[in-house]
């Protein structure tokens, strides 16, 4: 079993605590590894290690910078085939699936970084009165990056790029349930020293950090009730926080749509990940022309979901993190059932080892069942008929989340109405589409803060004005 440290000044270092927690394979039940359970002294260190690098790397030319990170994102390329086998080990994702993710992080982390070579950190403006304004943006300082179990490596190296290419320095905490694979990234890690800190542990780092007086910016991303949490906090010492939280994301399923194709799609944002994604399709309205066919269909589908180790080539989904989860996504499908709701495939807990839970459609279902209220981040598709598109609409915009939505339709006036739909993203005839370009912020109990493209740089940077008068010479 490997024993994990912390990573201060670019040094491996011992806790100042001497708790411990362990790190369980959701597939086989057994014990991979043991880390810190954190502590504010731990953070101290950390922060005040950060703070001390900080200078140095934000007097490095933003060209110089931005090699930098390349040069570690090409490192952390090379090890894209390990990096998803520890993610498998640790919560549970298929390496195939891991391998794409992980791959798309690297992706995102080059590109972002290298937007700041043209991003306008100094604009100078002449005045109408002959005087001259200039607009200067500097790094805020220290950051945090709490990052959750679902995506470890992607979700870090996605908060990265603007926040490090900008001149901040990182310390970056990630979840309890899921740090071996973010170990590893330091251990490829290829900065200079401070620039990038790791502080391992549950709440008892995670809380020291989020309200500490030398950081000026938290990242988060996690659920609501600890989003919250880290908002109070994050006032209470009067930082930034962008906070990116959970979802209950819907999908709307027109009249005109190819069924077959558009059940398989809808299967996907369903059960990719074991549905543990915060932007999971976790709200299915049908309309009611196509609903029977449809449900055939989406059936099917989640058959064709075969569960068990990710390690394994032919596995299409892995389990749950852990018991809690499974026993979240169970006790939703019991509600709805216990409510009127049918089961049409899965909803059992398998026999043996491991965390699993099969692709499961439900239907029959309303909006008084926790499945249909509540986050799931579980394998669960349930679907609602409605009689219009326009009701479907409607019943989408019914929560008190607004991350993402879906919506499938070749209607184009139905399209259009797409953008009303309460969230930070909305797709259209294609899950998780789009390009470099996109920026968003949540809706509603999902977060707050901008995010993506030249919004992550004003969220990294401090903007202040310089006034020249004119020469009156």
């Amino acid at each position: 079993m490997k024993t994990l440290q912390n990573y201060i000044g670019g040094t491996w270092t011992s806790s100042q605590d001497p708790n411990r927690l362990t790190v369980i394979n959701p597939s086989t039940e057994e014990s991979v590894a043991e880390f810190p359970q954190g502590a504010a002294a731990d953070v101290d260190l950390a922060v005040a290690s950060a703070k001390t690098a900080q200078s140095a790397w934000m007097a490095l030319t933003v060209e110089d910078r931005v090699a930098r990170i390349i040069r570690w994102a090409d490192r952390i390329e090379e090890h894209t085939d390990e990096l998803a086998e520890l993610e498998c080990r640790e919560m549970g994702k298929p390496v195939g699936i891991g391998r794409s993710f992980i791959a798309a992080g690297v992706g995102g982390l080059k590109a972002s970084a290298q937007e700041a070579l043209t991003y306008a950190f100094d604009a100078s403006t002449d005045d109408p009165d002959g005087g001259r304004t200039r607009v200067i943006r500097q790094p805020v300082g220290v950051a945090a990056v709490v990052t959750p179990w679902n995506f470890p490596v992607t979700m870090v190296l996605g908060a990265l790029g603007p926040l490090l290419a900008a001149g901040n320095t990182v310390v970056i905490k990630p979840s309890e349930r899921s740090p071996l694979s973010t170990v590893r990234l330091f251990e490829l890690l290829d900065l200079p020293d401070g620039v990038l800190n790791l502080v391992l542990g549950d709440v008892h780092a995670g809380e020291p950090l989020a309200g500490h007086d030398d950081i000026d910016l938290v990242h988060f991303t996690g659920s609501v009730s600890a989003g919250r949490k880290v908002g109070a906090a994050s006032g209470q010492a009067l930082h930034r926080a962008v906070l990116e939280l959970g979802g209950k994301d819907p999908v709307i399923v027109d009249e005109d749509v190819d069924v077959r194709a558009t059940a398989e799609a809808v299967a996907f944002g369903s059960f990719v990940n074991t549905g543990q994604i915060c932007t999971s399709m976790e709200r299915i309205y049908v309309h009611q022309a196509i609903a029977e066919e449809f449900v055939v269909e989406l059936v099917k589908a989640a058959e064709a979901y075969a569960f068990g180790d990710g390690l394994q080539a032919d596995v299409m989904m892995g389990p749950l993190v852990d018991e809690r989860q499974r026993n979240i996504v169970g006790d939703q499908v019991s509600d709805a059932v216990a409510k009127g709701a049918t089961v049409r495939t899965g909803g059992e807990v398998p026999a043996g080892h491991g965390f699993f839970y099969p692709a499961t459609v439900i239907t029959d279902v309303d909006s008084s069942m926790s499945v249909m209220s509540e986050e799931t981040f579980g394998p669960i598709a349930p679907v609602s008929v409605v009689s219009s598109f326009a009701q479907g609409l409607e019943r989408a915009s019914e929560s008190s989340f607004g991350l993402a939505a879906t919506v499938y339709s070749r209607n184009a006036d139905h399209i259009a109405l797409a953008a009303s739909i309460p969230a930070g993203v909305v797709w259209v005839n294609q899950w998780q589409g789009g390009s470099d370009v996109r920026t968003y912020e949540p809706a509603r109990a999902s977060g707050m803060g901008a995010t993506g493209t030249t919004a992550a740089y004003y969220s990294a940077t401090r903007p202040f004005t310089v006034h020249i008068a004119p020469d009156r010479s």
